[in-house]
């Protein structure tokens, strides 16, 4: 089944109040609040914003809070779920009546230990499958929560070393995908290219920071932003020792495709077949 809604996945620090863009002054494409105006397709749609990931969720509060008046959103509060409140109506009602859900930063573990088994999550879903103006939107660990496969913890190390990295099921919205970010600042390259050695049947996708996919029907992704999104494909892999390989030892493979997109790109993600920026 082919999901109706879209799926917004940001790579973190896009521009927002108190952040300060590293392209913002190179990129000629940089447009200020670009990623976070997709939010909702009218100002005075709701917006829920779920700081679950965060251990400063009054922080995150103050920051959204900002920004949204600034970008003249009118309808949006905040949620700091947890397993106490989890389940009660008041929580899932704003859930369902929601035209948006975004998740900010933090933790991803978070978000996946209080989410991925519970009602929210089944609406999420449901949601997500079935309404056409309904966006699930999450930056930095809010769009690693989003897949089956998440990225738990890893190193980020001069080689791919067998046992280094922890995935774990995540909220299992789009399936054929890994995702990580702050993906070119963090140097994270060898820790997703370990994931897509793992899993190659799944796209690995790096996410710059203040750069997005905007995914539509389950599949078609096109980046947004003034950064770059990095595809991982281990899919035509030769050569690799990944199921071999003692612990401590460093993984090799080859034949790994990459792809680079920026501001305008577009990628299928069922068929790989990508588009470049429009002329």
């Amino acid at each position: 089944m082919i999901s109706k809604g879209k799926l917004l996945i940001i790579g973190g620090k896009e521009d927002r109040n108190g952040t300060k863009v590293k392209m913002e002054n190179t990129n000629d494409d940089f447009s200020p609040h670009e990623i976070l105006k997709l939010l909702v397709q009218s100002k005075d749609d709701r917006i829920e914003v779920i700081t679950t990931a965060s251990s400063e969720p009054e922080s995150m509060k103050e920051i959204y809070q900002k920004t949204f008046n600034e970008i003249g959103y009118t309808n949006f509060d905040f949620l700091d779920i947890c397993d106490q409140q989890m389940h009660t109506d008041y929580h899932l009602k704003r859930i369902t009546d929601a035209k948006t859900v975004f998740f900010t930063g933090g933790d991803q573990n978070k978000i996946c230990e209080e989410l991925k088994m519970s009602v929210v999550n089944d609406i999420l879903l449901e949601k997500y499958m079935n309404d056409k103006d309904f966006v699930i939107a999450g930056t930095s660990a809010g769009a690693m929560c989003m897949p089956e496969i998440v990225i738990a913890e890893a190193e980020n190390g001069e080689a791919i070393v067998d046992h280094d990295i922890k995935l774990r099921k995540g909220l299992g919205l789009i399936d054929n995908c890994i995702v990580d970010t702050h993906f070119v600042h963090r140097g994270r390259f060898g820790r997703l290219a370990h994931a897509a050695i793992l899993h190659p049947e799944h796209w690995g996708i790096g996410l710059g920071e203040d750069t997005a996919l905007l995914i539509e029907n389950g599949n078609t992704a096109i980046c947004k932003g003034s950064g770059m999104t990095v595809i991982i494909s281990a899919k035509n892999m030769n050569q690799t020792n990944i199921d071999s390989v003692k612990d401590g030892d460093p993984v090799y493979a080859e034949n790994l495709k990459v792809h680079l997109m920026t501001d305008g790109c577009r990628i299928n993600l069922t068929t790989g077949e990508m588009q470049g920026r429009p002329d």
